[in-house]
Formats: C-alpha cells, structure tokens, sequence
C-alpha cells in the first residue's frame, strides 16, 4: 500500500470497484473489483498508472462506476475509465495477469503544488473540486478538461472539502482552524465558523443531508477527540458537542444520509463508532453496537448502496486499508427472520442518474439527488431514471489517445487509397491520375 502521509482517506469505492494507491514512485494505483476479493500480485496482476508522483487521493464518479479521479504530487488530476473487462482476480480471488492501464482519458492542470484532494459532485454529472497546497480550492468542468472557477480565501493548508446535499455549496476547513462555506457558483464565502475546534490536528467536515445541519470533527484544547453538531443558520456557537477519546489518530467521518447514521473512524487505531443522528436536541445517539479490531487502519471508506447485498440485509460496507493486512470489508447486517426487502434498513438512495448536466447546475439549477429503490424487484427510480441510467456513458479521450487513433486511421486510408490506385479507381484528393485510367473500361 501507499506510504503517503496526509489528510486523505487512502482509499474509495463506487458500486463496482475500489482504488487504493501502491507504495513506490510514480503514482500507481490498485484498482480492484467488489465482486472479486482475493490476491494482488504487484508482478502480474494490472494497475492504473501514469502520474509522475505520488496518488495523494482519488474519488469516483457517482454517476460512472467506471470513472476514477486521481489527484497527485506531480499537480495534476488524471480522469480514468476502467475498462469492463477489468479482472486483477480472477473468479477463484487468484492473481490475474492482464494489461495495465497507463492513459488517461484527460489531464485537469491548473494547481501549482501537489494536490491534496478531491469530491466529486453529488448531484450534476461531470463536475470536480479539488484543493492543493498552492491553497486553493478549484472547480473543474471535467467533460472540458476546465477549470471554471478558483477560491482562493486562505493562506494556509486546506485539510477537508465537502459538498452539500444539493451541491450548491462546499465547506472547506484549514490549518487556521476556521471552517469556510462557499457559494459554489459566485465563489463567495457564505458563512464561515472561527475556530471551529481548539486543537492543532486536522478539522475534517460533513454535512448531515438536508437538514441544515453540519458536523466537523476535530481536537479540544486539551488534545481530546471530539466532533460537534452545527446550525448552518446559526454557527454561533454548536449545538452539540461529543468527546469521544484522547487517542492520536486522526478522524474519518463517514455520514450515510439514508439511515442519518454516523460511522466515525479513527486512522491507527482498529474501532468503528457508531452514531445515530436525529434533527432535533440532543441530537446524537451513540450506539452501541461498535465495530473493534487489533489492526490498525491506515484509512476507510464507504461503498455506494448500489453496491450492497440487499437479499442479505446488508445496510452498510466499509472498506479499511491497513498497513501490512491489505484491503479488509467490513460488513454491517441487519439481522431479519424475512427473506423479503426491508424497506426500512435500506430506504431509497441516491442513484447514479444525476440530477442535471454540469451547464445547468453551473447557470443556476438546484437539485438533490435522483434517488432510486434498493428494492430488486423494482430497479432504478421510474422509467425516466432507468431509460438515463441505460443510456451510453459519456467517454472523455485524452490527447495521447486522439493522436494514436488519427495515426491509425491515417494509416488505413493510405492502405485503402493504393488498393483503389491498384483497382485504376479514381477517388477524391487522387488528382484524377489513375493508373490505367478509362483505357482499362473503367468509368469515372
């Protein structure tokens, strides 16, 4: 695994495959599939490489489960398509040869140093924020391989983005321990909270879906752990705050907005908290039914609903990187009598239909997530959501892949040209001088 040190989470996942960077230069990555868990084998088994530095982080495409973005050292973000006949495993978890992926489907270049992060949009297709150590924070176009607009409101390190349930808005926290929230669209500061937590370490942020509520978690003064529940109305002063530990590590909230249940995580340490939210005082829950391990995790993440066994009353799925143990799933069931669909465990989520195309959203639209049933029997949200989510994925080609493809078609027209002069036929661009010409009862 990756030896890159930051505030990232080292690993993410869409409803199909899962990416985590390989330790060593020049910024490879591994890319495996949810429905293959097994051995990689860094000898013989394919990867995702190309960037000159480092992978620092990376994020799927909520609407592309084939789509990857990858941030580097090198200031460059690198979009990806993974190929459908991905397969690092084969269907026995054994090693697989195959052929790596080396070109990009576009370059993003704008940051000035290494870039540190990156989210996807939640609900406009093909649209990218990305921070950097240059402290900024950009929004990218990504069918244009654009940046549209850059904030540029501090002049320290940026430690967390995060969009908002529409995507109207992102907060972004930083090493001044304020927490900014922007207007998306005219680059603006919207609110902002003054030092949001006391302690020196890493302030990370979520919002709680659609309630106007918001959460950041970060360190007391006195070193302790602690996350606190905001107004977004009113960011005064928080509405709740929980201590949880004095521990190092440094915290990875994961909000699954469906079920309003936080799972808060801890890099170094082996223990899942669990917390149930709910819109009114006092506002969390503390649940006790926490998930603990002696291994240590490097980082987490968590796998789009899409991508759960619902027949088993799968609820949620975490993937934790750890150091030396490589890529562990962490399974949470709901425990039924009823083989049937629970509607309650696994309510309507989002799907992979968004809401509107980047020009849209960039003119102005607002729109939450088109939202689908986890149900099998009824799949996709209504015919208008499964005819969008049926029909042909955009593919972005880099500049390297168009030269390859106009040398190779260059190629087969001249083929196709002396073919024609051999045949004494006369085609457009020939100049008319055939070979042989109408005395060979050819007509033109």
């Amino acid at each position: 695994m990756s030896t890159v040190t930051g505030d990232q989470q080292y690993i993410k996942a869409s409803a199909k495959y899962f990416s985590v960077g390989m330790a060593g230069g020049g910024g490879s990555m591994i890319v495996g599939r949810l429905d293959r868990p097994g051995r990689f084998d860094s000898a013989i088994s394919p990867i995702v490489t190309g960037h000159h530095g480092s992978v620092l982080d990376m994020d799927w495409n909520p609407f592309d489960d084939q789509m990857l973005a990858t941030a580097s050292e090198d200031t460059t973000i690198k979009i990806w398509s993974i190929p459908e006949d991905w397969e690092p495993q084969d269907e026995h978890g054994n090693a697989k040869a195959g052929e790596s992926l080396t070109e990009s489907m576009a370059d993003l270049t704008g940051h000035q140093k290494k870039v540190t992060l990156l989210r996807y949009h939640p609900t406009a297709d093909g649209c990218l924020l990305s921070c950097s150590a240059d402290h900024t924070v950009k929004i990218w176009d990504v069918e244009s391989a654009a940046e549209v607009s850059s904030c540029e409101e501090t002049d320290t390190l940026i430690q967390d983005i995060v969009w908002d349930y529409t995507g109207d808005n992102f907060a972004y926290s930083s090493k001044d321990k304020n927490v900014r929230m922007i207007d998306a669209r005219s680059n603006s500061v919207a609110n902002m909270i003054e030092k949001a937590h006391e302690g020196a370490k890493v302030v990370k942020l979520s919002y709680l879906g659609d309630s106007g509520k918001f959460m950041s978690f970060g360190t007391s003064r006195q070193a302790a752990r602690e996350f606190k529940v905001w107004d977004i109305a009113n960011l005064s002063a928080p509405l709740h705050t929980e201590t949880i530990d004095t521990a190092a590590g440094g915290l990875i909230p994961l909000y699954d907005v469906d079920t309003q249940c936080l799972y808060l995580c801890g890099k170094g340490d082996g223990t899942v908290r669990l917390y149930e939210y709910e819109d009114k005082a006092p506002f969390i829950y503390k649940l006790n039914n926490a998930y603990t391990s002696n291994t240590p995790a490097k980082g987490y993440c968590m796998v789009p609903k899409r991508g759960l066994d619902v027949a088993k009353h799968e609820t949620v799925r975490l993937l934790k990187v750890t150091t030396s143990d490589g890529v562990q799933p962490l399974n949470f069931f709901v425990p039924r009598k009823s083989h049937d669909f629970q509607e309650d465990i696994n309510p309507a989520t989002a799907s992979a239909t968004p809401a509107h195309t980047f020009s849209e959203w960039w003119e102005g639209s607002s729109k939450p997530p088109v939202l689908m049933s986890l149900d099998p029997a009824k799949p996709g949200n209504g015919a208008a959501a499964t005819a969008a989510a049926a029909a042909p994925k955009k593919k972005f080609k880099s500049v390297g892949l168009l030269n390859k493809e106009l040398e190779a078609a260059n190629k087969k027209i001249a083929v196709l040209e002396a073919k024609l002069r051999e045949a004494g036929i006369d085609f457009p661009g020939n100049g008319g001088a055939v070979e042989g010409g109408a005395e060979d009862g050819v007509e033109h």
